[in-house]
């Protein structure tokens, strides 16, 4: 098995859907207020590497993903590589990172910080 380590991504705090007329190419952020739905996606953003280098290794988490039959997109969200999946899909994902040796960070509150 191959591993990533000393990678790390990060759950980007908000939920995103396929932009309209552009699914697999273009996503959006869903409203705070708004319904997610089946339609909902999550994104991880890699922490530990950017530019150039951080393209391929996210092409790299990627295809561990899709080994397991993830679908998942890599596409830039504000100007950075991010890895799309279906939020139904998160566990499965995250899962299949972390025995590829990726580092999954973790919020904290300010006012339940451990």
């Amino acid at each position: 098995m191959n591993t990533l380590q000393l990678s790390i991504v990060h759950r980007l705090p908000q939920s995103f859907r396929w932009l309209a007329g552009s699914a697999g190419t273009k996503v959006e952020p869903i409203p705070q207020n708004g319904q997610g739905g089946d339609n909902s996606l999550i994104g991880l953003k890699l922490l530990s590497a950017d530019g150039e280098n951080a393209w391929g290794v996210m092409q790299k988490l990627s295809q561990a993903l899709s080994d397991i039959s993830v679908e998942c997109t890599v596409l830039e969200c504000d100007g950075e590589p991010c890895l799309f999946v279906r939020r139904q899909d998160e566990f499965a994902a995250t899962g299949r990172l972390k025995n590829f040796g990726v580092a999954i960070a973790e919020s904290f509150s300010s006012h339940y910080p451990f």
